[in-house]
């Protein structure tokens, strides 16, 4: 299991993840139990790949992250990335993987935004030439230069969430972990974060694994979806066999220029609320909305609409709600509370490192 040679570039093969949790059960008493976080995880993601990786809070996605770093260790099974083991040799890795966590800054919280690229360059040692080369790209592509000089913790989340990316590519990684790249972001600066993400896989070959909760991430950056839920993998694929196999729908929002009956909307839309002049339709994910939109248009007296996507957790929900209800009653296995309770009180001692990968 070469991750350089077979199509595994990022390697796992019946990964588990097991924490225990004390919990409080009375005064002076406390109950110990076997939180499994990650269950038999097996997947393979090719050099140059861009894959989105989903599934509902607590899900085990930071977990799976996190051992992929090195930031924890496996209970069980094997994994590799570029064939190293993240484990045994994480400084190692660290110079060929990048890093961005959602709500954990690799940045320096009172320095200006560039003092923390210069410590950046001097930790990964990056000759100056290629360091100067990257900066600028990336000061460019992402818009930082007017904030270069502006402390971290003035900057907005968006701000900074622009400012983590660049940190994290400052080395050329081969490989990049993305937790909620736009999260905060306004519509513009969210075009332009997805369309670096896409010349940087495109130019680079730089492999992508992307976790987020909006599905237009995944819509315009990965070819392919993986979903995990209770640290099981409980879908890979494209998206549309997402959609079809969760039955998801999206949600066209009607504002009309009066209070109207309920549209007449063809099959398989329907209209699911009203309220005064705006109505609610909803359509299958997997068909376009433009017909439904131009029949509206021309019988409706239309001011405005959009289009809502699908709740991720929701689609997760339906597509398996029975398994769900299946793992809730496996022994050792517990729900999204108990995978909570058992990164913070696991990975409590590791908070620090979640943020830096340092060389």
């Amino acid at each position: 299991m070469d991750g350089d040679g077979d199509g595994g570039f990022i390697l796992l093969d019946r990964v588990e993840k097991v924490f225990d949790v004390r919990k409080r059960t009375g005064f002076l008493k406390r109950e110990r139990r076997r939180v499994r976080a990650v269950d038999s995880l097996s997947f393979a993601v090719a050099r140059g790949e861009m894959v989105g990786y989903i599934g509902p809070n607590g899900a085990g996605k930071s977990t799976t992250v996190k051992m992929l770093t090195g930031i924890l260790t496996p209970s069980g099974g094997r994994l590799r990335v570029a064939g190293i083991d993240p484990t045994r040799e994480r400084m190692r890795l660290a110079h060929r993987i990048g890093v961005v966590f959602g709500q954990r800054t690799t940045l320096w919280w009172d320095l200006p935004l560039i003092d923390s690229y210069r410590l950046m360059h001097r930790m990964y040692r990056i000759p100056d030439a290629r360091y100067r080369a990257n900066l600028e790209r990336l000061v460019e592509l992402l818009d930082l230069r007017a904030l270069l000089d502006t402390p971290v913790r003035q900057l907005s989340l968006g701000q900074r969430m622009r400012g983590d990316i660049a940190a994290a590519l400052l080395h050329d990684p081969e490989v990049l972990y993305l937790d909620e790249p736009t999260i905060g972001l306004d519509v513009v600066s969210k075009t332009r974060v997805r369309e670096f993400l896409r010349e940087l896989n495109a130019e680079r070959a730089t492999t992508v694994l992307l976790t987020t909760h909006d599905l237009q991430d995944i819509e315009q950056l990965c070819s392919r979806v993986m979903v995990i839920d209770h640290g099981r993998l409980m879908y890979d694929g494209p998206l549309a066999g997402l959609h079809r196999a969760g039955e998801s729908e999206r949600t066209l929002v009607v504002d009309l220029e009066r209070e109207m009956p309920p549209i007449d909307a063809p099959a398989p839309a329907r209209v699911v609320r009203v309220e005064g002049p705006r109505q609610w339709l909803a359509f299958p994910a997997t068909e376009s909305a433009a017909p439904l939109v131009a029949r509206i248009a021309a019988q409706y007296p239309l001011v405005d609409l959009s289009v809502r996507e699908p709740d991720i957790e929701a689609v997760i929900a339906k597509m398996y709600a029975e398994r769900a209800d299946q793992a809730d009653q496996a022994d050792g296995v517990d729900g999204v509370d108990g995978v909570e309770q058992a990164e913070q009180a696991g990975a409590a001692e590791q908070a620090d490192a979640a943020g830096r990968a340092v060389p």
